[in-house]
């Protein structure tokens, strides 16, 4: 792990593409800006950790339930006859 200290208003360089830079320091908390391209994901660790949990969750899911997940899927032409008429009422 690469240590480095920084001050208020000064950056890190990742690459080319990524900038980290010091926003402010209260206390025990630093504010960090990033400026990354969208194609970089950027998660805080705690929701990163949680994102990793449940698709491991997800992995284990039974086949067998996988077709019902048709019912919660709009079927397509109900889709569209909704998106011609939005004020018609459902029956």
């Amino acid at each position: 792990m690469l240590i480095l200290a920084r001050k208020r208003n000064e950056s890190i360089i990742i690459g080319d593409q990524i900038e980290i830079s010091i926003i402010d320091i209260k206390g025990d908390q630093v504010k960090i800006g990033i400026t990354a391209p969208k194609s970089i994901k950027v998660y805080r660790e705690e929701v990163y950790r949680a994102i990793q949990r449940e698709n491991i969750e997800a992995a284990k899911a039974k086949p067998e339930v996988l077709p019902n997940l048709n019912n919660f899927i709009p079927k397509k032409e109900n889709v569209e006859e909704e998106r011609k008429n939005p004020n018609q009422k459902k029956s």
